[in-house]
């Protein structure tokens, strides 16, 4: 893409980078809804959606569990993060007035 559309704004999208949160979420409270909410609240609502990617990798990478899925799961999420960081600038985005999901923004 970028030998064609070299200025070509690259921006994943925010319900898709959701998603991958909830998935965390999931795995750390499989049943327990409300404490999967008050953790999005936290990770989505205060870091991803504000474009704070390296605090949200931060606080991924921080996570400590004897359940080796649920490391590996974060470890997959964090790096999926860390990658796309610079395509994540959700407020930077908004402020130049690109659409930065599928949905309604």
């Amino acid at each position: 893409m970028a030998l064609h559309f070299s200025d070509a704004i690259q921006i994943v999208d925010l319900y898709h980078a959701r998603q991958h949160l909830w998935e965390v979420a999931h795995k750390l409270y499989p049943n327990d809804e409300g404490k999967q909410k008050a953790w999005m609240k936290i990770h989505q609502k205060r870091l991803l959606d504000r474009g704070k990617i390296e605090k949200l990798v931060g606080a991924l990478r921080s996570i400590e569990s004897d359940n080796p899925e649920l490391i590996r799961k974060i470890c997959i999420e964090a790096d999926y993060f860390e990658r796309n960081a610079e395509r994540m600038r959700y407020p930077k985005f908004r402020g130049q007035h690109l659409f930065v999901g599928s949905g309604v923004n």
